[in-house]
């Protein structure tokens, strides 16, 4: 059985800690590195109900993509949500590591996994990463699609090709536009609509878009913009994540077993339909 020293070894090759964001925290958050891992489960978000799936399954290590702390923290007392996390996971003898924006930047990363799901064939990064000779990295993914379809189509392949979250998809365009060329980001994606717009794009899927950035964005280009849940966009990645990670176990003859929590940790539970009329902002239950 490999330690978990060995595995953060593998899992550093996949995604380099210096890929990541100067403003990142990743790598072991917690755990013994003497200690055997058998089993790990890959999930998004490290909360409690992820980690008491761990402990359920007998996990030794859970990887995740959201960091637990991302800013510094002077407490790790179980009063805490966070702390409470910790806790579980030092109990039970599960390690935890984060591999956030340097999974991102990888070849395959999270946008590569994104556009899978989506139906999309990945031509390069949406913003390269300058380090990388080979310029196959960077955060986004630059896309297209086999035939052009509607936006309408599209945006149904989108919601179908995602795992179901209460919110679904937001859409922005004229759904009979044709959609060929596709940029995608999983996670929040408006602060790259200026390389959005230079890739010359017919749309941009990704998440957390807010509302003036996607106001100037379809006023400046007639680009598509869909919306999805955070959480669903980098869901994809975890399945990526735990075959490679399966692929170096058995180079090194080792015997681990991974597993993908389907677990939503999407913050948003229910979505309460409205009807819709463009022309007007008067709420449907008003009296004319």
């Amino acid at each position: 059985m490999p330690k978990l020293s060995d595995v953060i070894n593998a899992l550093d090759e996949l995604y380099p800690p210096q890929w990541a964001e100067s403003w990142d925290a990743v790598g072991l958050v917690c755990g013994d590195p003497d200690d055997e891992v058998r089993r790990v489960l890959f999930a998004v978000d490290p909360v409690q109900p992820v980690v008491e799936e761990a402990v359920a399954w007998g996990a030794d290590l859970v990887v995740t993509h959201h960091p637990l702390y991302l800013r510094g923290t002077t407490s790790v007392a179980a009063t805490s949500f966070k702390g409470r996390v910790v806790h579980t996971l030092i109990r039970a003898g599960i390690g935890l590591f984060v591999a956030h924006t340097n999974a991102d930047s990888a070849d395959p990363g999270v946008s590569d996994a994104l556009a899978a799901a989506l139906g999309l064939t990945v031509l390069g990064p949406l913003d390269p990463d300058p380090t990388d000779p080979a310029g196959r990295r960077g955060i986004g993914r630059i896309c297209e699609l086999p035939e052009p379809m509607p936006l309408a189509a599209f945006a149904a392949q989108v919601a179908a090709g995602l795992p179901a979250t209460a919110t679904g998809v937001r859409v922005s365009g004229d759904g009979d536009r044709p959609i060929r060329r596709v940029a995608v980001s999983g996670g929040s994606g408006d602060g790259f609509f200026a390389q959005v717009r230079a890739a010359g794009v017919d749309a941009f899927v990704t998440a957390d878009l807010r509302h003036h950035p996607a106001a100037e964005a379809a006023e400046a280009a007639p680009i598509a913009l869909l919306d999805a849940a955070h959480w669903a966009t980098e869901w994809p990645w975890l399945d990526q994540a735990a075959r490679e990670l399966t692929a170096a176990a058995a180079k090194h003859g080792w015997e681990v077993a991974t597993r993908v929590s389907t677990r939503v940790t999407d913050p948003w539970t229910a979505h309460a339909p409205m009807p819709y009329d463009a022309e007007s902002a008067r709420p449907a239950t008003a009296h004319l």
